[in-house]
């Protein structure tokens, strides 16, 4: 049931058609957005596209949603798609950066190739569209558009990962990719605070194409994986809806989780334990003994996110 909290509002959500994205379009037309679907429709390893896929999910969504099959993770496109956005539906007010593909394989074994299509596809495509859309949201701001004086509103989400701040086995492209999309979140909140647009992310624990790729290389990442499995992507989309909504208009810069009913709020990077030389500086021998010392307690433990997260979720 719609609860019209999006009423008037614009949405690009790329990666749209399938899973989470799928999820969260469905969400943003419910309550009452008008939402471009932006989906090749290509594979998780981000080959063979269909762009049938896309038109096939947005058409029976009606008419406040329409396709977008081309590669979101070209400028081009980009730019493209916010002209879609403004054209059919009079302006862009909801970015959900939700594209991502797969390109595994140890740091051993892994292609160039493959590391700069996953990086290109999972985090340039991200950059390209909030450059592509933030002017148009700054000058709606100016131009008060929703009504109002002194109107400022528009709301970004990355979708990331776990995999970004704890790690997974032969994941580095598509974990450096979604830490360089929390970096970029970071500093979008930052520019765009002013036009009182927010931006956050989100790191769903949910069954998707991701969960589904999975090859367990242990006991531990099989039972994440199984569970996993059971989460329905919705509570993902419920976390987004309440992020581009209204109520949460002071919220921005943010690192959240969601896995069925539970939500959590990621703690980011800041100095943990702290050390200082006498004058003169370190020698190695002290400086071992102080890191063993005063800093080893605030080590983060060398596991998965796969392992970390390996409890019973609430569905």
């Amino acid at each position: 049931m719609s609860d019209g909290s999006l009423a008037g509002r614009v949405a690009i959500v790329t990666g749209g058609a399938r899973g989470i994205g799928a999820a969260i379009s469905t969400m943003l037309v419910e309550r009452g957005a008008s939402v471009v679907v932006a989906d090749m429709g290509c594979g998780i390893d981000g080959r063979d596209p269909d762009p049938s896929l896309a038109r096939a999910f947005a058409d029976p969504l009606g008419e406040r949603a329409v396709a977008y099959v081309e590669d979101m993770a070209v400028p081009a496109a980009a730019r493209e798609a916010v002209a879609l956005a403004r054209d059919r539906f009079g302006g862009i007010d909801i970015l959900v950066n939700n594209a991502a593909i797969l390109r595994d394989a140890f740091v051993f074994r892994g292609t160039t190739a493959d590391w700069d299509e996953a990086i290109r596809n999972n985090l340039s495509g991200a950059y390209y569209l909030i450059a592509a859309a933030t002017p148009a949201m700054r000058d709606q701001a100016k131009s008060g558009r929703g009504g109002g004086e002194g109107y400022g509103w528009g709301r970004i989400v990355n979708i990331v990962s776990s995999a970004a701040y704890i790690g997974n086995y032969g994941q580095a492209s598509y974990a450096s990719a979604k830490g360089g999309l929390t970096s970029l979140m970071r500093i979008c909140a930052l520019d765009m605070a002013r036009s009182g647009v927010t931006c956050n992310a989100v790191a769903p624990f949910a069954r998707s194409r991701v969960t589904e790729s999975i090859v367990p290389a242990n006991d531990e990442q099989a039972g994440y994986k199984e569970r996993a499995l059971g989460v329905p992507p919705e509570p993902v989309a419920g976390l987004v809806g309440y992020l581009c909504s209204p109520a949460a208009g002071g919220v921005t810069g943010q690192i959240f989780g969601v896995r069925g009913r539970e939500v959590f709020v990621f703690s980011q990077p800041r100095p943990a334990a702290r050390i200082v030389a006498e004058p003169g500086g370190w020698d190695e021998d002290a400086l071992a003994a102080a890191v063993d010392r005063e800093l080893k307690g605030a080590f983060a433990p060398l596991e998965t996110d796969l392992e970390a997260f390996n409890t019973e979720p609430l569905v």
